[in-house]
C-alpha cells in the first residue's frame, strides 16, 4: 500500500515537472515566433528606408559631397536599425505570450500610422510601371517641390505663406487631339487655349490659327545673346504680332533675357516697349528667365540675388509703362535661379510638361507641351492653359 502511493505520488511530480517543461517550451517557442514577427517588421521598415534612399542616391553617388554625406548618414541610420532590431528581439524573448502579442500588434498599428507599407507598395506600383524616377520622387515627398538639375535632386519645402493657385487637379482634362482644358464640376470650360511662337515656326497662318480655337498667343518680340550680350529682334516678330492681331487672337509677347544685372534688364524691358508701341497688346509682357547650356554664356556664374534682381527690374518698367509684367520659367528657373517668394507679386507663366499641376503657387498660365500641333502651324508648337482673362 505504501508502495503504491509513493508510485502514485512520484508519477504526479513526474507528470508535474512534464506539463511545466512543456509550459516552458511554448513559452520559448512563442517568444521565438513573436521575435521572429518583430524582426520582419523592424526589417521592412529598414527595407524601405533603404530603397528610397537608393533610389535618391543612385544617381547623386560619387559626384559631389552631399552624395557621400547621404551615404554616410544612410550607413548611420542602418547600423541604428540593427542595433534596435537585436534589443528589441532580446525585449520579446522576456515578455509573456500575450505581452508579445501586444507588442507586435502595436508595431503593426505604428507602421499603418506611418505609412510605411503603403508608401512600399506605392513604390513598387511606380517601379514596375517604369514610371520615371522624377515623378516617383514628386509623388513620395509631396511636402517639397522636388527640382532636377544637372543630375541632382533638390528638395524645396513648400512655404505655407505664399498664395496657392488653388486649382482643382481633377478639373484639368486632357483631350484626345493633345489640348487640355480646365472645367467646372459640371465640364464647362473655364480656361483659354493659347499658344507661344518664335521665328522657329517660321511662316503662320494665323487665319488658321484662330479658326482652330486658339484664344491668345504669346509672341517672342527678342532676345539677348548669350555670349555677346547684343539685343535682337526675332525675325517674324513683326509679322506674326500683325497676324495675330488681325484674326481675333489676344496678344501677349516676351523676352528671353541674359541681362548681367538691373540695368541690362531695364535694358531689354525698354527695348521690349519700344516695338510694342504701335500695337494692341492686353496680355503680358513677359521675362523669359531659363537656364542656358552653352558654355560660355554670360549668365553661367550669376546667383539667384542677381537673377531674382534682374527679374525684378524688368517687371518694375514694365509696370511702369502700364502693362501687366509677367515671368516665365519652369522648376529649375523658379526655385533655383529666383528666389520665388520676392517675386510673388508678379504674374507667372509655368512651364511644366506633365500632369496633374505640380506647382502649388499661385500662376495663371501653363505651358504643358512644346509638341503641340495647331492648324496653320507646320511642326511642333508650344500648347498653353489660360486661367485667367487680361
Amino acid at each position: 500500500m505504501e508502495q503504491s502511493q509513493s508510485e502514485t505520488r512520484l508519477a504526479r511530480r513526474q507528470r508535474i515537472r512534464d506539463e511545466r517543461r512543456l509550459a516552458r517550451k511554448r513559452k520559448r517557442e512563442g517568444a521565438s515566433l513573436v521575435a521572429m514577427v518583430v524582426v520582419c517588421l523592424i526589417a521592412l521598415t529598414a527595407l524601405g528606408a533603404l530603397i528610397l534612399m537608393l533610389l535618391e542616391n543612385r544617381r547623386l553617388e560619387g559626384q559631389n559631397e552631399e552624395a557621400r554625406i547621404r551615404i554616410a548618414d544612410f550607413e548611420q541610420a542602418w547600423g541604428e536599425e540593427m542595433a534596435a532590431r537585436d534589443e528589441a528581439v532580446a525585449e520579446a524573448s522576456s515578455l509573456t505570450v500575450r505581452e508579445q502579442e501586444l507588442l507586435v500588434q502595436t508595431m503593426i498599428d505604428d507602421a499603418a500610422l506611418t505609412g510605411a507599407l503603403s508608401v512600399l507598395d506605392d513604390l513598387k506600383e511606380r517601379l514596375l510601371a517604369a514610371e520615371d524616377m522624377s515623378a516617383i520622387m514628386r509623388a513620395l515627398f509631396k511636402k517639397d517641390i522636388v527640382v532636377v538639375a544637372e543630375s541632382q535632386y533638390h528638395f524645396i519645402p513648400i512655404d505655407e505663406s505664399l498664395a496657392m493657385h488653388g486649382y482643382d487637379p481633377e478639373g484639368f482634362v486632357l483631350d484626345e487631339e493633345g489640348v487640355l482644358t480646365y472645367q467646372d464640376g459640371e465640364g464647362n470650360v473655364l480656361s483659354q487655349k493659347g499658344i507661344d511662337v518664335s521665328r522657329y515656326q517660321l511662316q503662320i497662318e494665323w487665319p488658321k490659327v484662330a479658326a482652330d480655337g486658339v484664344d491668345f498667343a504669346f509672341i517672342r518680340l527678342g532676345y539677348r545673346g548669350s555670349t555677346e550680350g547684343t539685343l535682337f529682334l526675332d525675325t517674324y516678330f513683326e509679322e506674326n504680332i500683325q497676324g495675330a492681331l488681325a484674326n481675333g487672337v489676344d496678344v501677349g509677347v516676351y523676352f528671353f533675357t541674359q541681362a548681367l544685372n538691373e540695368r541690362e534688364a531695364v535694358e531689354e524691358a525698354d527695348f521690349v516697349l519700344e516695338h510694342i508701341a504701335d500695337y494692341e497688346v492686353n496680355y503680358p509682357v513677359v521675362i523669359d528667365i531659363e537656364a542656358i547650356s552653352t558654355n560660355n554664356a554670360r549668365t553661367m556664374e550669376m546667383s539667384q540675388d542677381e537673377w531674382t534682381a534682374v527679374a525684378i527690374a524688368f517687371c518694375e518698367r514694365i509696370k511702369e509703362a502700364g502693362h501687366t509684367p509677367m515671368i516665365y520659367g519652369n522648376l529649375r528657373s523658379f526655385f533655383l535661379m529666383l528666389d520665388f517668394a520676392r517675386l510673388e507679386e508678379y504674374e507667372k507663366w509655368f512651364a511644366f510638361y506633365r500632369t496633374p499641376i505640380y506647382m502649388p503657387y499661385q500662376h495663371s498660365i501653363w505651358q504643358y507641351t512644346a509638341q503641340g500641333k495647331v492648324d496653320g502651324i507646320e511642326g511642333d508648337v508650344d500648347l498653353n492653359v489660360g486661367m485667367k482673362r487680361y
